[in-house]
């Protein structure tokens, strides 16, 4: 399982919102993000891009997999994983009920 962020949600979307703020004081959004990141007192400039990233991807801005989309995909796979293991179970009880009914049986 993914470790927990250590940044709150509410700190990323401000952060994502001050650097399409200030992108025009700045001459790249490289440049923006780094003074963001250094205000809010984010560990790295690249976490920060992320951010920006896949919010533009959640906004349709930017091709990609959405936050929604990937939060589908890890719930199916999980739910696969599951089912896959249920299947084994079964599988193996038939197997087990299926040589108790080839024995042979004496009755008395």
């Amino acid at each position: 399982m993914a470790r927990p962020s250590r940044y709150p949600a509410e700190l990323r979307n401000r952060a994502v919102r001050m650097v399409a703020e200030v992108r025009p004081d700045y001459d790249s959004e490289w440049a923006a993000m780094t003074a963001v990141a250094g205000k809010l007192g984010i560990g790295t400039t690249e976490t920060l891009r992320a951010w920006v990233r896949q919010d533009q991807i959640d906004n349709g801005a930017r091709p990609g997999t959405t936050t929604e989309e990937s939060a589908q995909v890890k719930a199916l796979k999980k739910e696969n994983a599951e089912l896959k293991r249920a299947n084994e179970i079964l599988k193996a009880a038939a197997s087990f009920f299926a040589a108790e009914l080839d024995r042979p049986h004496l009755r008395s």
